[in-house]
């Protein structure tokens, strides 16, 4: 039988680990990345703060953030390419932690990241918050090419090692081998069906922001391959559900971000028929935005 847990909090505030669950430092951030300071401003309430709704500002403060907090000196890649807001990523890896403690895991971590994007942003924060290794995975040799810049800036090559997706139907056939063990697998899906999709999303966005939506522009930017697939996120999960249990034994727990709660039933029911032995959920808030990690096992 199938055993499913949800794991409940009551708020939806960052995670006791995080290190951005106060906010920000906006003075400290300036001092350890200089070209963040033409961003900041003063609001209506007195408070330093950047536009949020301008993707330059926004990358200027997450390069500022990995600078100063985790050690990461190096953080550039091309301006089409998803900037991602380093407090959900790092609150991903931290409940990644809290899984792996959970269930006893104490051997050396190694983690999957598939899709790690032109930014490799999860095996640096894993690396630089729990000193795990990582193998990355992408369709994009442009992207991993920048990845492996990113990566060998930062002296960070003994840790994380690229792959590349040839095939981009295909999410673990094709990366994993015989040999691969895995303590966890980490994902973040393409959100979208379509460019149509994710331009709606981005000008829904900005009318929460009260910002003209007549020249629609992307705060957090992202290529075709970070944003979009064929069938959306269910269609990309439910794939990723399907080639988990054909390397049920490469990996002790695999794992992926949901942002629709809807879609949460349909991947218990799949990972049902598909034999997973453990299936849990943790809310993962930011705001107003919740979103769900799922976990499962084979094992």
């Amino acid at each position: 039988m199938i055993q499913i847990n949800t794991i409940i909090k009551t708020n939806f505030n960052l995670h006791p680990k995080n290190k951005h669950k106060s906010g920000y430092d906006f003075d400290a951030l300036c001092e350890s990345y200089s070209t963040l300071k033409a961003f900041v401003f003063v609001n209506t309430y007195e408070t330093k703060t950047i536009d949020f709704a301008n993707p330059k500002a926004v990358k200027a403060l997450n390069t500022a953030l990995l600078k100063h907090h985790y050690n990461i000196n190096f953080w550039e890649f091309p301006d089409v390419n998803l900037c991602p807001p380093i407090p959900g990523r790092a609150d991903y890896i931290n409940y990644l932690a809290d899984l792996l403690k959970a269930s006893n895991i104490n051997e050396k971590i190694s983690v999957l990241d598939i899709g790690t994007g032109a930014t490799c942003i999860y095996p640096i924060l894993g690396v630089a918050e729990y000193n795990w290794n990582f193998v990355a995975s992408d369709i994009d040799k442009v992207s991993l090419q920048n990845a492996q810049k990113i990566i060998d800036k930062n002296k960070l090559n003994s840790a994380i090692a690229l792959r590349h997706q040839k095939d981009s139907s295909k999410i673990l056939n094709g990366i994993l081998n015989e040999v691969d063990k895995f303590s966890v697998s980490i994902c973040n899906p393409p959100f979208y069906k379509s460019e149509v999709d994710a331009l709606e999303a981005t000008t829904r966005k900005l009318k929460g922001l009260n910002k003209a939506t007549d020249k629609v522009v992307r705060n957090f930017a992202g290529t075709h391959n970070e944003l979009w697939y064929k069938g959306g996120e269910k269609a990309f999960i439910h794939n990723y559900l399907f080639e988990s249990a054909l390397f049920k034994n490469q990996c002790i727990w695999f794992t992926t971000l949901v942002s629709k709660k809807e879609l949460v039933k349909g991947v218990f029911a799949s990972l049902k028929k598909l034999g997973a032995t453990q299936v849990k959920t943790i809310n993962m808030g930011q705001g107003h935005k919740i979103s769900q990690i799922v976990a499962w096992t084979f094992a």
